[in-house]
């Protein structure tokens, strides 16, 4: 099983709509790839549930949100943020967190 951080790519598991805006832990996908999973308050509109994930993993990190960049998943909830920056702060969360015991078709 790999970790979320894959390079400097970090894959995020999104659920909209939640009645906080928190990092859950660590998702693990049917097939074996882990994500960090991620709630927000915002509704996937017109990436506002995108913008919320990257001022939520900003602020976690302690960097400007202009050192995350979503390179895929736009309209998914499986994403893909770039990080420019030292790997140090995304490391350090990661390594904090548990797995959430969730595979695919479970809510988290």
């Amino acid at each position: 099983m790999s970790g979320p951080l894959r390079g400097s790519f970090l894959a995020v598991r999104v659920t909209p709509k939640a009645s906080r805006n928190e990092v859950t832990g660590l998702y693990t996908a049917a097939e074996g790839s882990v994500s960090l999973a991620v709630k927000v308050t915002a509704a996937a509109d017109k990436g506002k549930a995108n913008a919320a994930v990257t001022s939520l993993l900003a602020q976690k990190l302690g960097v400007a949100k202009s050192m995350l960049t979503l390179v895929k998943g736009e309209t998914d909830r499986n994403k893909s943020f770039q990080f420019t920056g030292p790997l140090e702060p995304l490391e350090a969360l990661i390594a904090s967190l548990t797995s959430t015991g969730k595979k695919d078709g479970e809510d988290h």
